[in-house]
Formats: C-alpha cells, structure tokens, sequence
C-alpha cells in the first residue's frame, strides 16, 4: 500500500473531524434557550428569587466557560477535544460527559450493533435469494411482505411491538435496560433479564432495516447476473449452487460491505427514536435528554464521538477495499 495514499486519507480524515466538531459547536448556539437557566429552573420552582437565579445563572456560565467569548469557547473547546476531554455535564454536575457516555455505550453497541449485523445478514442473503432465476416459491411469497416493513418508521413498528407483544401478549418487558431491583452485572440472571428487554427494541430496528438490505443486494444480484463472467460459469456446467455464492454474491457483495461499515461507524449513535420509545439507557436516550434541556457538553461528547467513529469506519474502509476487491487501485 502507497504510503502517500495512506497519508492523504489519514490528513482528510482529520480535516473531516475538525470541520464537523466546528459544525458540532456551532449548531447547538444557533437555540436562543440559555442551557444554565434550563438546568435551574427547577430551582426557581421551589421559590428562588430573581436575584439569587441571576446569580446563579452567572456562577454556572463561569464555571463552563459560557461568559467568554464565542472564539475563546472555541479554542477551548478544540484543546478539550484533542486531550479527550468531554467536560461536565450542565444538568447533572459534577457528573463528567465521557463517564456518562461510557456507561451508556455498552447498551447501545449491544443492540444496536447485534441488530445491524443479524439485518445485514438475512437481509443480504434475502435480496441475492430473491434475485436469483432459480429462487425458492417461499421466498416469493415472503419477501415482499418484509420488504414493506422498511417503509415503516423505527419508531411505528416498536409502538406496535409494544402494543402486540408487551401490553397485551405480555411476553415481554415494556421497556427499560433491565427490571426494576436488578444489579447491573455479568451474572446470567442479569444477562437474561437485560436480553428479554432488548428483544422488542432490536427486533423493531432489523423489520425497519430488513427492506433496505435485501433491495440493496437484489439489486447488485440482477446486474451482477449479465456479466460475461457469470456466462461463462454457466457454460462450463458449474453446480448453480457454487455460480450462486462464487460468482454471483461474492462479486455483488461489495456495496453491501461499503454500506456496513458506514452502519458500523453509525452504531455508537444508536437509534435514538427506539431507545426513547422503550426508555432504552442507551447513548441515543442520553443525546435526546440532552437536546432536551441544552445540555451542551453532552451534545458535543455524544456528536463528536459519532463523528470519529463514523470517519475512522469511512477511513478502515479506504485501506481495505482495494484488498477486498483487486480491481480498485489506489
């Protein structure tokens, strides 16, 4: 591998994450709301007086650094970033944003990430399926119903999941990380009760996802099947089943990796609308929270995380697709 192609994607990702954490500051000033009276207002209803929540309000804004000017908050806010230093959370100081993050995270990556990978896969393997001459009648019958669920958004499908299996089959918790009294820790009897609470939210995010899949690989199947490669396999005699996987999904497969990858990246966002409708503790809860009360800090350490994950994802995947595919140069 060129060093100097190395280098220059490794220089636009860094350009990339400096252009979108300037956005990731910018974005949440542009709401007139104050976040240090947001967080108080609790206090003046227990009867604080004008005075004493002006006070207040100044104390706050000095101790996060919102009396400076915008350019300072700036610089600051890059130098805080490049030592991986999140700052506090307004609302529930002295609580640290990246101790929050880390909390929530492990939630998020376990559902969101399973349900990506488990849709990926039937759905990749559904659209090939479909595409293929010689496809099951099964899957005829099938495949569009499920095709139709992408149309519905996250959110629809959990309520309706919520309603059918929660309320009123009563199969399954109707939200939350875990029940009510338990610890959260490795034993088995956690691990089930936190896996009964996750089925719901994961199963809404792979019905809502299945659709864009298995399009997306029908799709690469149906131009994939009139190369002169695919052809000749068939002119030699090849089991259908070996042109099918060898030939045909092997060659179309390669989008499907690119789209993954950038799935991938976008997993520690979580899905935010799921995790709000189950009262999911994942990082997509945390970032609604935040946008909620104008939690700042909490908004530039949930987006700014996103944005890594999401170029270095982009980045791995630059270095590995000519490996993957010898007829991308670098």
């Amino acid at each position: 591998m060129p060093v100097g192609y190395v280098l220059r994607r490794v220089g636009v990702f860094f350009l990339v994450i400096w252009v979108a954490a300037t956005i990731n500051f910018a974005i949440p000033r542009l709401s007139p709301a104050d976040p240090i009276k947001e967080a108080l207002l609790k206090v003046t209803s227990m009867g604080a007086s004008q005075a004493g929540m002006e006070e207040l309000t100044k104390t706050f804004a000095v101790r996060f650094g919102l009396d400076q000017p915008v350019w300072k908050q700036y610089l600051n806010y890059l130098v805080d970033l490049a030592q991986g230093n999140l700052g506090f959370s307004i609302s529930f100081f002295p609580a640290r944003v990246g101790d929050m993050i880390l909390v929530a995270l492990p939630w998020t990556i376990v559902l969101v990430g399973m349900a990506t990978l488990i849709t990926f896969a039937i759905g990749t393997v559904l659209g090939a399926v479909m595409a293929w001459p010689r496809v099951p009648s099964v899957v005829r019958v099938l495949g569009p119903p499920l095709l139709t669920l992408s149309a519905i958004p996250y959110y629809l499908l959990g309520l309706i999941l919520i309603y059918v299996f929660a309320f009123l089959l009563k199969m399954f918790p109707l939200g939350g990380g875990y029940s009510v009294g338990q610890t959260a820790d490795w034993s088995s009897e956690f691990l089930i009760d936190a896996g009964k609470h996750a089925i719901l939210p994961a199963l809404s995010i792979v019905l809502a996802d299945l659709g864009g899949w298995a399009l997306g690989m029908r799709g690469m199947m149906v131009t994939v099947q009139g190369e002169d490669f695919m052809t000749l396999a068939e002119a030699k005699g090849l089991n259908p089943s070996r042109i099918f996987t060898r030939y045909g999904m092997r060659n179309a497969i390669l989008p499907q990796i690119t789209s993954l990858a950038l799935s991938i990246g976008r997993v520690v966002s979580g899905a935010i609308l799921v995790e709000v409708v189950f009262s999911y503790p994942g990082v997509g809860n945390l970032l609604y929270q935040a946008i909620r009360i104008f939690d700042y800090f909490v908004i530039y350490g949930v987006a700014f995380m996103v944005i890594v994950a999401i170029g270095l994802a982009t980045l791995i995947l630059d270095l590995l697709l000519p490996a993957l595919d010898p007829r991308i140069n670098y």
